[in-house]
């Protein structure tokens, strides 16, 4: 079986308090982009293994394809093995779910592979074991993720956006993204990021003052690089300029198909460079 693995973006972020057992709540929509990993699955006698085109992934126990194919083996007992090989196209650490998909691809196609028979809310629960945002991957499109990024409201949005994302070869770690934030116990107000896309996603200056994302303080000041795209992103006209999850990945948003261009262009040297067409509604092909 292949079947290909699509990342995401955060239009807007908004990291709202650390709880008592480490994680900290969240406020985000994703939205599932036209950039993905394709992964390969072939049934092994007994092992699980993994190969990759990047030879910076790891192959072993801690990348999170192995993980969910061991979750499952023991939720089930199934004793059937697997080879994957996964053809690495989204970057790495990047704020774009590359490795969150990949899991969540590889728990949706061994499900088939291996004929099991698991519920929704049993896979739910051990996609949320493996990430936060696993669990929106086994979902796709759009929806406004809360707690810890695990409850999920899907989303039926309207969105007349191309998307112009940037890439620039640094790999900033959520972890470290968390730490430098230091949020306390202390609860901010969310945003209401649910309601403006849904009600006034047309309104690009709204948009603007709406979608912002708390970790880009901290990671601007450690990376210029990546202020320095979101600010010619919008000295180029783009409407609305963001860095995705914990960085390091920026996109703008724009209505006009020249200026999409026109930035894919410029930026060509600052990373890897990717441009998805605006659609109009999740559920339209």
């Amino acid at each position: 079986m292949t079947t290909r693995a699509y990342g995401k973006i955060n239009l807007g972020l908004r990291i709202l308090r650390k709880r008592s057992d480490g994680y900290h709540d969240i406020e985000t929509v994703f939205h599932q982009i036209d950039l993905f990993d394709e992964l390969s699955f072939r049934l092994h006698e007994s092992d699980i293994l993994l190969t990759s085109t990047n030879p910076q992934l790891p192959a072993d126990n801690s990348n999170l394809c192995v993980k969910a194919a061991q979750l499952l083996r023991d939720l089930t007992g199934v004793q059937e093995g697997v080879e994957v090989h996964l053809k690495k196209n989204i970057p790495m650490g990047a704020g774009l779910g590359g490795g969150s998909a990949d899991a969540a691809a590889t728990l949706l196609t061994l499900t088939r592979l291996w004929n099991l028979e698991l519920s929704p809310e049993e896979l739910h629960t051990l996609a949320a074991n493996l990430g936060s945002d696993v669990p929106f991957f086994l979902l796709g499109n759009t929806a406004y993720a809360t707690s810890r990024g695990e409850q999920l409201e899907p989303m039926t949005l309207r969105f007349p956006y191309w998307i112009v994302l940037v890439a620039p070869p640094v790999h900033v770690s959520t972890a470290w993204a968390y730490k430098m934030l230091r949020r306390d116990e202390h609860t901010v107000p969310p945003a209401g990021f649910k309601s403006v896309l849904l009600e006034h996603a047309h309104d690009n200056q709204l948009l603007s003052q709406t979608l912002t994302n708390d970790f880009e303080q901290a990671v601007f000041e450690i990376h210029p690089k990546i202020r320095e795209i979101k600010d010619a992103m919008l000295n180029e006209g783009a409407d609305v300029a963001l860095m995705s999850g914990s960085g390091s990945a920026v996109f703008a948003l724009t209505k006009s198909e020249a200026l999409a261009g026109r930035l894919a262009s410029r930026f060509d040297q600052a990373g890897r460079v990717f441009l998805t067409k605006p659609f109009f509604s999740t559920t339209d092909s």
